[in-house]
């Protein structure tokens, strides 16, 4: 739900910019949220690289070497996210990243199943960490929305 939030802030935010400069390209919704997405995932991307540790907790444990993975989902995050700016690597890393939600859900599920506290001081409660489960298809939407249409 944070990450939703972002991605919604950010798009405003961005289309107030546009509002005030005049800026055509600003003023499309769909370039927007692209950016936004762009913002989102590269930023998620270097949390995962920087404090590995507090999210290792969200990889079940029959799963070898959490850190490793976590490690990878942010190198990749970081690297989709800046393919999705080229409009030659867009439809690509647009794939990528939908690719790595549904890869991932996995981990939400493990969250939400054993109610393990959402990194960063979210609340821990069920219809929290359950929540988190329905924005995953509204992430895939956003992606396709702002990069493949």
């Amino acid at each position: 739900m944070a990450f939703f939030l972002g991605l919604v802030s950010i798009a405003a935010f961005l289309y107030g910019a546009g509002w005030l400069t005049h800026s055509p390209y600003l003023l499309t919704i769909q370039h927007d949220a692209l950016l936004a997405t762009t913002i989102m995932f590269v930023m998620i991307g270097f949390v995962h690289l920087r404090k590995p540790e507090q999210l290792t907790y969200m990889i079940a444990n029959f799963l070898p070497n959490a850190r490793m993975i976590i490690l990878l989902s942010g190198i990749a995050e970081i690297i989709l996210g800046l393919g999705l700016l080229s409009s030659e690597t867009r439809f690509w890393a647009a794939w990528g990243l939908i690719v790595m939600l549904i890869g991932l859900f996995p981990a939400n599920i493990n969250v939400a199943v054993n109610n393990l506290p959402p990194p960063g001081g979210l609340p821990a409660k069920p219809w929290y960490v359950w929540s988190r489960l329905l924005f995953q298809p509204v992430y895939i939407f956003w992606i396709w929305y702002a990069a493949l249409t």
